[in-house]
């Protein structure tokens, strides 16, 4: 039994392929144990688009070239409810996650975002978990709505920002938002309970490179942590070239020659980041190497969609639909059978792949639709 296969979205129609109605798992007890996919990789991480609009058009994730306008977004009554998203929530922490992150698109764009992170939090105490909830986000509303999220129950906040030069940010971002409304957002999650606030710099050769060391200065300065990201191939629309990406020991190597680095040890199966402090003292940094140093191997996360579409790598090439199990009936314990048996087939490790040269999928999903 299964839910039924999403294939990758195309980015330029407005429905995708009509699709047969899914099986409906036979019922069975849900189980708490966790759960390992065919690598043996338990799933601890769960990540959830609430929406794929987003109000930038960062030239890696949603160039304006093709996100344009006229672009076809998912419509309102095809997104998951809130009270969808949460008993899916539920499920999955029942069978071991324990990191939800709420992504989109741009998350603080879904109206009253607060409720379902109020409805999230809840679960820690409906369940007795130690679950941790926490948000990505580019940090254009963050200052308006810092306060109200921390209340709501959510407890850490990544901000994407690619530069601290307006001028470089502005062509990053592609749009008129100045950098400096970006980072009162950044304090004002700080003073909300919400820090240290992680910012990702996602680094592109030729474009903004020559904003690594301000950045880290800046966030060194100011008691954040700063993650440094190589140029990934997620999607099909963002130009993505060998020679664009800047590998991580290039950044290090940087940094590390006006403020000495020595590296951190891992603190937790399937962190995606290498961790790295000053040796003054000063603070911490991180890089993501998809591209030079695979991470497959402890791979614990899986992706929800805005639509419901289980995703296991963030270079997947088709879902797992969920929502239609949802909405034609299935239990509690039909869905956990499901999501259990699509974890138990994953094998995914694309990065790894990708560094033997072997032969991969043509079309990817884009970032904008299944978060980061």
């Amino acid at each position: 039994m299964s839910a039924r296969i999403i294939p990758i979205r195309d980015t330029r129609s407005a429905g995708g392929a009509a699709l047969a109605p899914p099986q409906v798992p036979a019922e069975s007890d849900p189980g708490t144990g966790i759960l390992l996919d065919r690598l043996q990789r338990p799933l601890l991480d769960l990540r959830i688009s609430v929406t794929d609009r987003c109000n930038f058009r960062c030239v890696y994730c949603m160039p304006r070239e093709l996100f344009d306008q006229d672009y076809p977004y998912v419509p309102h009554a095809e997104l998951l409810s809130f009270e969808e998203i949460t008993r899916l929530a539920r499920i999955f922490v029942h069978r071991g996650v324990r990191k939800i992150r709420l992504t989109g698109g741009e998350p603080l764009l879904r109206r009253d975002l607060e409720s379902l992170v109020r409805m999230l939090a809840g679960l820690r105490a409906e369940l007795a978990v130690p679950l941790d909830v926490a948000i990505t986000t580019n940090g254009s509303l963050l200052k308006r709505k810092a306060r109200a999220l921390a209340e709501a129950g959510l407890q850490r906040v990544t901000v994407s920002l690619d530069a601290l030069d307006d001028a470089v940010f502005r062509r990053m971002s592609d749009v008129d938002f100045p950098v400096a409304q970006v980072l009162e957002g950044i304090e004002a999650a700080a003073a909300a309970g919400l820090g240290p606030v992680k910012v990702n710099m996602v680094v592109k050769r030729g474009l903004n490179d020559a904003q690594i060391l301000p950045m880290a200065r800046y966030f060194r300065d100011h008691g954040h942590i700063l993650r440094f990201i190589e140029f990934m191939d997620v999607g099909n629309s963002n130009g993505w070239r060998m020679d664009d990406v800047l590998t991580s020991d290039r950044m290090l190597e940087q940094i590390d020659a006006e403020m000495p680095l020595e590296p951190i040890a891992a603190g937790q199966t399937g962190a995606v980041a290498q961790r790295w402090r000053y040796r003054d003292g000063s603070g911490e940094i991180g890089t993501i190497s998809s591209i030079s140093r695979a991470f497959c191997g402890d791979c614990t996360r899986a992706r929800l969609s805005t639509e419901g579409a289980l995703y296991l790598c963030l270079f997947g090439g088709q879902g797992h639909d969920l929502r239609a199990l949802l909405r034609s009936g299935a239990t509690d314990a039909q869905l956990a059978a499901a999501i259990g048996q699509i974890w138990a087939g994953r094998a995914d490790r694309y990065s790894e792949l990708r560094s033997a040269a072997t032969e991969l999928p043509a079309r990817r999903i884009e970032m904008s639709y299944i978060g980061g």
